[in-house]
């Protein structure tokens, strides 16, 4: 995993003239990843450094999230976790939207009603990305978005379902939902946080998948999952 300090040394050899011979660079988006799950962030924060045109800086609360924006300045994009300490649903996507007036702001969620889409970019939000969103999709969307565009995943307003692998065809929607999550690495605590469900309802679906699955455990539940959704 590329360490922090070297994503921010490759920066700034990337905006050296030099580098350019000249005064011909590249456009530079800066990204706020907010988001309270730490291994989600630091996942987010790995792929999007790796792009020579992302600047990323993190938040792991609404309140963190506005400090960040009163002190850097506007970001090109903030990606806002739905579900993090302090959002109270839309309410705190107005104010990151206030604050962060002149950029763009892109709801995050593993799982979230279509209406709340809706409402959040009647509020002012440019676009909503899942959390299953695959790494070079994300990038794609947050350019386009920095770029004055919307974004939202082609499948938000389908009413066709998604058809899983036949081996995830036995599972039920709520326990592909929690595959998935799974498959991401996230605790039972997690994902209960995710699906607004309890850890032991959580534990329930877990048992299920591992028998549907035939894995021993959820390690190897895990395993059969990224196989079967190429996560």
């Amino acid at each position: 995993m590329t360490r922090s300090g070297d994503c921010a040394m490759a920066l700034d050899r990337y905006h050296a003239p030099e580098a350019f011979g000249g005064d011909h660079r590249m456009a530079m988006f800066s990204v706020l990843v907010a988001d309270d799950h730490l291994l989600l962030r630091e996942t987010l924060v790995h792929f999007l450094g790796r792009e020579p045109d992302f600047q990323v800086a993190t938040a792991g609360s609404l309140s963190e999230t506005l400090e960040r924006i009163a002190t850097h300045g506007v970001f090109d994009v903030v990606l806002l976790d739905v579900v993090m300490p302090g959002m109270q649903g839309l309410a705190g996507v107005a104010k990151v939207v206030a604050a962060n007036a002149g950029g763009a702001v892109v709801v995050m969620s593993g799982s979230v009603q279509r209406s709340f889409v809706e409402g959040a970019m009647q509020s002012g939000a440019r676009g909503y990305v899942p959390k299953t969103l695959p790494a070079r999709a994300l990038a794609e969307a947050m350019r386009q978005v920095a770029s004055g565009r919307k974004y939202l995943p082609v499948n938000l307003y389908s009413d066709v379902p998604v058809a899983l692998p036949p081996r995830l065809a036995q599972l039920s929607p709520q326990e592909a939902r929690v595959l998935r999550f799974l498959c991401q690495g996230l605790s039972n605590k997690e994902i209960a946080r995710e699906l607004d469900i309890g850890e032991v309802t959580v534990k329930t679906h877990m048992r299920a998948i591992c028998t549907k699955l035939g894995a021993r455990n959820r390690t190897q539940a895990a395993l059969i999952g990224t196989e079967q959704l190429r996560i």
